[in-house]
């Protein structure tokens, strides 16, 4: 019986052991008083960049063509090709322009001839005066029309006015083209500082972007380099299409060669600047992407309010929304807090 007695005491007082140990793991009850610190938001004006995205292209496209029709004769570069200023690019069959360019040649010489034979009656009283001035002007149009012969013939050759490279090839040799019809599409390259990437932006963003800013460029082709740019040209006209303003910026490619249509991602950098309200990391709670929560200080009790991230910079936290400079927001035991906690700030 004693045996029994004993036993029961044994169970009693580790029961009530237990219960003890674990009231002493229960960090905070509702009861108590819970020692907080607290600090002052900040602010801070931080360089409203702006970013865009878009594709690569070149500074000038130009679409090579002969003046003249005719048969095409030889295209000497292929899609892709890179060429130098002055390079022949393409001609045409001479055969038809040179037969062209004889004829002027001799009616010159029947003019030439005619005229002096008007000349000489003149002086002789056979010919008349108008007769003579006649035979000069016709003289005078033969020429011209020589001269319009051999403009043409320098021009059944296409010439690249810069350095670029094919981007279409429109034409094949043995083609007949016509006056102005599409042979090459090239785009200028000169000393590799021709390329741009057009990126569209928003009416505002258009008008806070001045020509000759920075930018920071990231090219999908190239992903472990960026790329030093600056505003290059502005669109006066949105693009109806896309509903947007066009930018071009200039890229700095040093020694990279991307292809046309690659894609590219850029940071403007603004002149202008934007306030904001910074925080410790350590004050959110429930933080989720672009959305959080703080604890405010308001008459000795705290206030759980949302917030909005704008930026994350190491220990910093730069918000757009919910607190106002004079908060006071809790930067310790924020895990342990509600709004009916009971607190003691021990800044």
């Amino acid at each position: 019986m004693t045996k029994k007695i004993t036993t029961l005491l044994l169970l009693a007082l580790l029961a009530t052991s237990c219960k003890e140990e674990k009231k002493d793991l229960k960090p905070f009850s509702s009861s108590d008083v819970i020692a907080i610190k607290t600090a002052d938001v900040g602010s801070m004006a931080l360089a409203s960049n702006i970013s865009a995205s878009g594709l690569v292209s070149t500074e000038n496209e130009t679409t090579y063509s002969f003046k003249i029709g005719g048969v095409v004769s030889g295209i000497f570069v292929e899609e892709g090709q890179f060429f130098r200023k002055g390079q022949l690019l393409a001609t045409l069959d001479e055969t038809e322009i040179r037969s062209g360019l004889n004829q002027s040649d001799l009616n010159v010489q029947k003019y030439e001839r005619d005229y002096k034979r008007a000349t000489n009656l003149y002086k002789d009283s056979v010919y008349t005066l108008e007769q003579v001035q006649n035979t000069k002007t016709g003289l005078d149009i033969a020429r011209r029309q020589k001269d319009a012969v051999a403009f043409n013939v320098r021009y059944s050759k296409i010439y690249a006015t810069a350095d670029g490279f094919v981007s279409k090839k429109a034409a094949n040799k043995g083609e007949i083209v016509g006056p102005g019809s599409p042979v090459l599409i090239i785009n200028e390259t000169s000393n590799n500082n021709n390329y741009v990437l057009k990126v569209g932006l928003t009416d505002t963003e258009w008008a806070s972007v001045k020509t000759g800013q920075k930018a920071v460029v990231t090219l999908d082709g190239y992903p472990d380099k960026t790329f030093d740019a600056f505003v290059f040209r502005k669109s006066q006209t949105a693009d109806m299409a896309l509903g947007s303003f066009q930018v071009e910026l200039k890229l700095i490619l040093n020694n990279s060669k991307p292809a046309l249509g690659m894609f590219g991602k850029a940071e403007i950098k603004t002149d202008q600047s934007e306030n904001f309200i910074t925080v410790p990391y350590n004050s959110l709670i429930e933080a989720d992407g672009n959305n959080a929560f703080v604890f405010v200080v308001q008459n000795n009790k705290v206030k759980k309010r949302p917030i909005t991230i704008a930026r994350f910079e190491k220990d910093k936290v730069y918000v757009s929304g919910g607190l106002h400079k004079e908060d006071k927001i809790v930067i310790s035991n924020s895990a342990y807090l509600n709004e009916q906690s009971t607190i003691k700030i021990i800044n």
